[in-house]
């Protein structure tokens, strides 16, 4: 008797699987979907192309988000099951466990003190949470580095839809390009404020708010 193999009851064509697959490291990676010009570019294909295999991803309702709305889009459960069930991961899994740590007690930057080791562990997690809203960013460019930002700086960050005056955000700009920058609401517009004196605050009344960032990680 000759054997199958099981096939997933949703078949997708090499460039939809790879549509796929880059939103959902998007996803992964990043707090937004990469736009058409990005996904024509890596795949060296037209950006009419990638819109037409997009909208057969969401007739098969693997995408979701805003069909107009760039930046907007993400895979569905049915979408990761499928990755899930074509990669042989049991359950879908779209985030890495960091590996801890040795936390071998405190040092003073003061006066100096008794040296206790206790050692326990410490990573991402332990310091800033393991929810599905809670990602990493590696920065680009000098806008926050009077702010001790710096360039190849990680930015851990959390999804949120909403920030408060003065909190540091991740942000969507009329609905392109994302921006990392100081939040302030004005009376008719966002107010997005660099710390550095060489950049212009964006002031802007199409910005989404993507994540507010919880904590900054360097390596010296």
């Amino acid at each position: 008797m000759r054997l199958r193999t099981a096939q997933p009851a949703i078949q997708l064509t090499p460039r939809q699987l790879q549509l796929l697959q880059m939103v959902a490291r998007f996803q992964e990676n990043r707090c937004y979907s990469p736009t058409l010009a990005e996904m024509a570019s890596e795949l060296n294909i037209s950006r009419s192309t990638v819109f037409e295999h997009l909208a057969e991803l969401r007739k098969k309702s693997l995408l979701s988000g805003y069909q107009n709305k760039a930046r907007s889009l993400k895979v569905s459960s049915h979408g990761q099951e499928l990755l899930s069930e074509l990669s042989g991961q049991s359950s879908p899994s779209y985030t890495t466990e960091a590996r801890s740590i040795p936390l071998a007690g405190s040092v003073a930057a003061g006066v100096p003190v008794e040296a206790v080791e206790n050692v326990e562990s410490l990573s991402l997690s332990s310091a800033f949470g393991s929810g599905d809203d809670i990602f990493a960013l590696e920065v680009t460019g000098d806008s926050m580095i009077d702010e001790d930002i710096r360039q190849g700086d990680y930015v851990i960050c959390r999804r949120s839809r909403v920030a408060d005056d003065g909190q540091l955000v991740v942000a969507i700009v009329d609905d392109e390009n994302a921006t990392l920058k100081r939040f302030y609401k004005e009376k008719d517009r966002a107010r997005l404020q660099p710390a550095n004196d060489d950049y212009q605050p964006i002031y802007t009344d199409n910005c989404r708010i993507e994540a507010v960032v919880i904590g900054l990680v360097r390596k010296l």
